[in-house]
């Protein structure tokens, strides 16, 4: 099977031609294809008629099904959750603050894939931040204070009864099968730069909406870093805005990126599937 790659240029994102992903994938195409996606953070496949059985199997050339700690999964498939807005709904659009996947969990999954259904005619786009760029770009001086910080994670903001998506939000109306629990008041650790375990490459592993705060430092210097931080990372020249068709299937790496969806759609429906690709170490 032969491909075409596109590159939209400025480190994120790269649009594959010519691939059928409703028909197994030899080997060393999965491996061209993982390069791909580990060089420009984002794997963009249009024109792609899937059905769970589809999804779920390419999910699996990446890794083993991650662990979606807080979703409902659908009916057909038990590892694969429906990112859905109905067009009447007036529920807080979901996840409109940068933050990477799950980075709560003692081992945070490698990438996510999501696959377009219903797509509205405008809105919706999904931004990606590079925090690969990020890191390089910090002064001198905030690279040696952040190199050695280790990040306090939590879910309890977003997913704990008292948390955003909690007990309140589960009698908005939201048509999302959103799961919100006692665990997400757990906390663990990790360092806010990580070497990325397949490129090598160092990144910001921080995000507004699951850091508590930094063990070495105490909490009024620690809130003020993660804003400090938070401002830099997703600044406009770290961002790619991805516009979605129908149909379109997207992989994107949680090791080297920050996203957050955006609204701009009310009125319509809107359905992705959504996978989670587990990673094996830190």
């Amino acid at each position: 099977m032969a491909i075409s790659v596109h590159k939209n240029g400025g480190g994120i994102g790269a649009r594959v031609e010519g691939l059928d992903v409703s028909k197994p994938l030899s080997a060393d195409l999965i491996a061209e294809l993982r390069t791909i996606w580990l060089e420009n953070k984002v794997l963009i496949i249009p024109d792609q008629t899937l059905s769970v059985e589809d999804l779920a199997r390419f999910t699996l050339y990446f890794g083993e099904f991650g662990e979606d700690p807080f979703f409902g999964s659908i009916d057909e498939h038990p590892n694969i959750a429906a990112i859905q807005r109905n067009a009447d709904e007036r529920t807080p659009i979901f996840a409109e603050i940068f933050h990477t996947d799950w980075s709560f969990l003692p081992i945070p999954p490698a990438g996510t894939c999501l696959y377009g259904i219903t797509i509205p005619p405008h809105g919706g786009n999904t931004l990606f931040a590079d925090q690969v760029a990020a890191y390089e770009a910090l002064p001198a001086e905030m690279k040696s204070k952040v190199e050695g910080l280790t990040a306090i994670h939590s879910a309890e903001l977003g997913y704990a009864p008292t948390g955003a998506y909690g007990d309140a939000d589960q009698d908005s109306g939201r048509s999302m099968k959103i799961i919100p629990s006692e665990r997400a008041r757990e906390k663990y650790e990790h360092p806010l730069v990580r070497v990325h375990p397949e490129t090598g490459a160092k990144a910001l592993f921080s995000s507004a909406a699951y850091i508590q705060g930094f063990k070495e430092l105490e909490k009024a210097e620690s809130d003020a870093l993660l804003m400090e931080l938070y401002v830099h990372q997703t600044q406009e020249q770290f961002v790619y805005s991805h516009p979605w068709q129908k149909n379109m299937l997207i992989m994107w790496d949680n090791r080297s990126l920050l996203h957050a969806a955006t609204g701009g759609y009310d009125g319509y429906d809107r359905l992705l599937y959504r996978t989670t690709i587990a990673d094996t170490r830190f």
